[in-house]
């Protein structure tokens, strides 16, 4: 992806409007986002991905790059030649050679020089930015920041970072507020970047689900110059007690039951994620079959069911009077023929 233009990453045309421009970025974002795709490779993907939508995007920035891709000391067009290193130097730099190999020696003074309004012109800037005999353009540090390195600091927005947080099934189902610290990167007023330990308030919003995401807006990397940090998203793992489970926003609760129950029939309560539940046994149920409480699942904004999963449970024959019992129930279904 690397050596393909802006315009070839996001697969658009050069005269792409912005809305085309807009549509093609989420349906790649949605593509190659490291938390849905599979690709090895996601990650870098997705950074080249934003950083040819932040460019294009921008009608300024836009402009340059056109103007960038139409100029021989361009570096192929490619994503490479725009904000990082020029073609044929390799410290991020142009090669007075190239410049000599454009404009012939001599051509603008007879005398081997150049003019610096005629180098300008081949990159689509205008006249000279600079009274220092630097070549300057528009940008504030009066280099060329946005043709590559060796003419200043380009600004830039720091990258995203990914993290997991473990959340209770009972914070999903109310919504509660968690802290979490983080050794975040800070960026100094001198350029550096320090890590410094920060403590974030995270809100956890009713029915979130396993694997869903919250986005903390400037919690991620530190951006480059004057760029805006980028963003830290969150995934959240649901945890939850050993008898249940969870598919999408569907809850699985496994409740044990007494032999005479499953029989007859009875009104229980029950402690479930959904709060205390008054639930009526079906007479004859059999163990491994499912009670579905429609609603009590994860609240989402189209809520789940919850569904218990009975489990009958023999009581333990400890005593003679226990064994008695349990003689006189086999007598009492004698005549029962049980498949086996």
């Amino acid at each position: 992806m690397a050596e393909k233009n802006y315009y070839d990453i996001l697969g658009v045309k050069k005269d792409a409007s912005d809305a085309d421009i807009k549509k093609k970025y989420r349906k790649l974002v949605r593509q190659f986002h490291p938390d849905v795709s599979d690709d090895p490779d996601a990650d870098n993907k997705i950074a080249v991905i934003n950083n040819a939508y932040e460019t294009i995007r921008d009608k300024d920035k836009r402009a340059e790059y056109d103007a960038m891709l139409n100029n021989p000391f361009a570096g192929q067009g490619g994503a490479s030649g725009f904000g990082g290193q020029s073609a044929g130097s390799g410290q991020g730099g142009f090669r007075w050679e190239d410049i000599k190999d454009q404009f012939g020696e001599g051509e603008a003074f007879g005398d081997g020089s150049f003019r610096f309004d005629d180098i300008f012109s081949a990159f689509g800037r205008g006249a000279r930015g600079s009274t220092n005999g630097q070549a300057g353009g528009r940008s504030q540090n009066g280099g060329f920041d946005q043709f590559g390195g060796g003419f200043g600091t380009q600004d830039s927005k720091g990258q995203d970072q990914h993290a997991e947080i473990t959340v209770d099934l009972s914070s999903v189902y109310s919504g509660d507020d968690y802290s979490i610290k983080l050794n975040v990167p800070v960026r100094q007023p001198n350029g550096s970047v320090d890590y410094e330990n920060k403590t974030l308030k995270i809100k956890i919003p009713k029915g979130i689900t396993d694997g869903k995401q919250i986005r903390l807006t400037g919690q991620g990397a530190a951006g480059g110059g004057n760029g805006k940090n980028g963003d830290l998203f969150l995934k959240v793992k649901i945890r939850h007690a050993d008898n249940i489970r969870i598919e999408g926003v569907d809850v699985y609760q496994t409740v044990n039951i007494a032999p005479w129950e499953a029989a007859l029939g009875e009104k229980i309560n029950l402690t479930t994620p959904a709060g205390t539940l008054g639930v009526t046994i079906p007479k004859n149920s059999k163990s491994g079959s499912n009670l579905r409480l429609k609603g009590k699942g994860i609240p989402a904004k189209q809520a789940g069911d919850l569904y218990l999963t009975l489990n009958i449970v023999n009581p333990d024959i400890s005593t003679e009077t226990a064994t008695q019992a349990y003689e006189q129930l086999k007598q009492a279904f004698s005549d029962t023929n049980i498949s086996r």
